[in-house]
C-alpha cells in the first residue's frame, strides 16, 4: 500500500510505515492535482500537516482513499465528518506537539516582557551608536515568577502551558467549556514532583485577573478576543496566541497596543495565513513567528511516528 506525506513526514515516521510494508511518497503534489495523484498512483493513506486542504471533492474524487491523517492537533483543513460518513478513517496526533507549543508560548512571553522582538531588530541597527539609549529603552522589563498566566483552552497544549508556568512560579488560572478541572504534573529533578489541581473559571474571571493571556483552542465561529473582551482585561495585559488565526480580532488587538491596553502581544498564527496585514509584522510591540509551533524536531518525530502507528494498526495489511 503506498502513503502520500503530502506536506512531509519525519525519518522516523517513514521508516516506522516502511517497517510496516508501506510504500511512502514524500514528493509535495499542488493542492489542485491530489486527487488526481492519488487516483494515477493507487494511494491509500494521504498524510497532511496545515498547507493541504481535504475537502470534500477529494473525498469524493478518491474512493480508494481509506485514511486521512493529520499530522498536528487541529483538523480544521480537513472535512472530518464527510469524510467519515464516507467510510474514510480520519486521524491525528493530538499529544505529539504539546510540550512544542507550550515552550513556544513561553518564547514570546519571555520575548515580550524582555523586549526581545523589538531589540534584536534594533540592535543591528543602533547598537554601535546608540547603545545606552537601547539600554535604557528596554530597562523596564517585568518577571513572569509572581504573574498571573490565563489559558483559554485547558487541554493537552494548555495543560503543558499550565505545567511550564508552575514550574516558573507563576498562578495560573483555566477557562474551558468542556474541561472542568485537570490534575498537572510538574516534575523535578531526582524524581520529586508536585501535583496541582486547577479548576476551570468563567472566561469573564480569566479576563480580570490574568497577567498574560494564551490561547489555546480550535477554529471559531467568530472571535473569542474582540474589543468587549480586551475591555474587560487588566491594563498591560500580554496576549499570546499559537493557536489558530481568526480567534483574535487583529484590529482589535493594533488598536489595544496602539492606546497602550495591551502591553504586547505574541502570534504564531495569523487571520489572514499565510499573507499576515502589514500592520501586524510591522507593529513594535508584537512577537512574530510564522506557525511554527509544532515544529520541532522532537514533536516531528513523535507525529510521524505516531501517525505510522495508528496507520499501520488501521489498515494491518502488508504488501
Amino acid at each position: 500500500m503506498k502513503v502520500l506525506a503530502n506536506d512531509g513526514i519525519s525519518n522516523s515516521g517513514i521508516k516506522a510505515l516502511e517497517k510496516g510494508g508501506f510504500e511512502v511518497i514524500t514528493t509535495k503534489v499542488a493542492q489542485e492535482q491530489v486527487a488526481n495523484f492519488i487516483n494515477t498512483n493507487n494511494v491509500s493513506v494521504l498524510l497532511v500537516r496545515s498547507a493541504t486542504k481535504v475537502r470534500q471533492d477529494i473525498i469524493d474524487s478518491c474512493p480508494g482513499l481509506k485514511i486521512i491523517g493529520r499530522g498536528g492537533v487541529g483538523m480544521d483543513n480537513i472535512d472530518v465528518d464527510y469524510a467519515r460518513s464516507k467510510g474514510k478513517h480520519v486521524i491525528n496526533t493530538p499529544a505529539s506537539s504539546s510540550e512544542s507549543v507550550a515552550e513556544l508560548v513561553f518564547a514570546h512571553l519571555f520575548s515580550g516582557v524582555r523586549f526581545l522582538h523589538d531589540s534584536n531588530r534594533s540592535m543591528p541597527l543602533e547598537g554601535d551608536l546608540n547603545f545606552d539609549g537601547l539600554k535604557k529603552a528596554y530597562a523596564n522589563g517585568i518577571e513572569l515568577r509572581g504573574k498571573t498566566i490565563g489559558i483559554i483552552g485547558f487541554g493537552r497544549i494548555g495543560q503543558s502551558v499550565a505545567k511550564m508556568a508552575l514550574g516558573l512560579g507563576m498562578k495560573v488560572i483555566a477557562a474551558d467549556k468542556f474541561v472542568g478541572k485537570a490534575e498537572i504534573r510538574v516534575d523535578f529533578y531526582n524524581g520529586q514532583f508536585i501535583n496541582v489541581e486547577i479548576i476551570t473559571e468563567p472566561l469573564e474571571d480569566l479576563y480580570k485577573h490574568s497577567d498574560f493571556i494564551t490561547l489555546h483552542i480550535p477554529s471559531q465561529d467568530g472571535y473569542v478576543i474582540d474589543t468587549a473582551e480586551i475591555a474587560q482585561m487588566k491594563d498591560n495585559v500580554g496576549i499570546i496566541n499559537c493557536a489558530r488565526g481568526g480567534v483574535i480580532n487583529e484590529v482589535a488587538l493594533i488598536e489595544a497596543l496602539d492606546n497602550e491596553k495591551v502591553l504586547f502581544a505574541g502570534l504564531d498564527v495569523f487571520e489572514n495565513e499565510p499573507n499576515p496585514e502589514i500592520q501586524i509584522l510591522m507593529h513594535p510591540k508584537i512577537s512574530l513567528t510564522p506557525h511554527i509551533g509544532a515544529a520541532t524536531q522532537e514533536a516531528q518525530d513523535r507525529i510521524g511516528t505516531e501517525l505510522a502507528e495508528q496507520v499501520i494498526s488501521l489498515l494491518k495489511t502488508k504488501n
